[in-house]
């Protein structure tokens, strides 16, 4: 379904969430006061505007309050962004995603109207540290301090069991919400319990992320 978004600040990550909602089919304003970013992404979104976003009549003129969503990016300028963020939440757009620049600014985001806190750095960080304490880990989405949403490719001693002959809802409290197999594009949601695990499957697990550490890297 197609949807609306505008990115407002077009340094490297707003500029490649605007270019891969673009290519995803969205329709994307890109929003940024420097001309030569907004001129590098003119190809890369529905249309680009060189303008000041921390002017709420200029948000309203370019039809802000018909968005899904607006991303905000401001670099390391935070009292931009908090403004911005404020704008956004008066116009009731319905979904605003913020990027920090600390915990700190994530918090007077949140108390202006952010539904969503981005930490770029932080996250590629925690991620980056996930992939080599957990190397079956594909994919990590943190739900809250302990627990996650992970996608996995099994580990050895998975594979040719079943769901039952694992007994990971008992033995670690996680369960396996899905499977994908990987050559056939077949998604499982919910999988039988008599579903043989095999190495071209990749599991959706959710629970406390130590557990779920744990069960893959269990022998």
């Amino acid at each position: 379904m197609k949807k609306r978004f505008c990115t407002i600040g077009l340094g490297n990550f707003g500029f490649n969430v605007a270019r891969t909602l673009f290519e995803e089919g969205h329709e994307v304003i890109a929003i940024d006061i420097d001309p030569e970013r907004v001129q590098r992404i003119q190809d890369d979104c529905s249309y680009s505007l060189i303008g000041d976003a921390a002017n709420k009549d200029f948000l309203k003129e370019q039809g802000i309050e018909e968005m899904d969503a607006v991303i905000v990016s401001t670099g390391e300028r935070s009292h931009l962004s908090t403004l911005i963020t404020l704008f956004l939440k008066e116009l009731k757009i319905p979904r605003i995603l913020v990027k920090a620049v600390s915990e700190d600014h994530g918090r007077i985001l949140e108390r202006v109207g952010a539904t969503d806190i981005i930490f770029p750095e932080k996250d590629m960080a925690i991620k980056t540290a996930r992939s080599l304490s957990s190397p079956n880990v594909l994919e990590y989405i943190p739900l809250s301090e302990d627990y996650s949403i992970s996608e996995a490719a099994p580990p050895d001693h998975f594979i040719g069991k079943t769901l039952i002959d694992l007994d990971l809802r008992s033995k670690f409290q996680i369960n396996v919400v899905a499977i994908k197999d990987t050559l056939t594009d077949k998604f499982i949601v919910v999988p039988r319990p008599d579903h043989v695990i095999k190495d071209s499957d990749v599991l959706v697990l959710i629970g406390e992320t130590e557990r779920v550490d744990k069960a893959l890297n269990k022998e």
